[in-house]
């Protein structure tokens, strides 16, 4: 295997998509892990049981739908560009749809970390705290219900 040397600063928006997904998907697990850990969960089992309602490809569709109207032009375009990426692989227990718009999520998370604006990262991450928390609130209710 041959290793392509990167020299000085690649352009994000010149980065294939699937390896702006590749990126995306570590720096968002690492604000996810990092998330967890400043809310004082110290089990390692229970940490990963919380970070995968995160990271999941449903969760990340959710998110990138609830960004839909405050993307930049040049985040819908990233976000495009990881929805159609096509990977190789296919999805097990998820649909298509949700696994091309997960992909689609990481892509903008990679494009945006490679872009310096860990501000926006922020901001989007907030937005998945949101929903992944009202989510639980959603189970807590059904199950005070049955």
């Amino acid at each position: 295997m041959i290793m392509k040397k990167v020299t000085g600063q690649q352009d994000p928006a010149s980065v294939p998509a699937l390896v702006l997904a590749y990126l995306g998907d570590a720096v968002y697990e690492l604000y996810v892990r990092k998330y967890l850990v400043s809310c004082g969960y110290t089990k390692v089992d229970m940490l990963h049981r919380l970070a995968v309602r995160f990271v999941n490809a449903v969760t990340q569709a959710q998110v990138l739908h609830a960004l839909a109207g405050i993307l930049s032009e040049d985040e819908a375009a990233v976000v495009r560009r990881g929805r159609n990426a096509k990977s190789g692989s296919s999805p097990k227990n998820i649909s298509v749809t949700d696994y091309r718009h997960g992909t689609a999520f990481e892509s903008l998370i990679g494009y945006l970390h490679l872009s310096g604006r860990e501000d926006r990262i922020n901001e989007i991450f907030g937005i998945a705290r949101e929903i992944v928390l009202s989510a639980e609130e959603g189970d807590n209710n059904e199950d005070k219900t049955h």
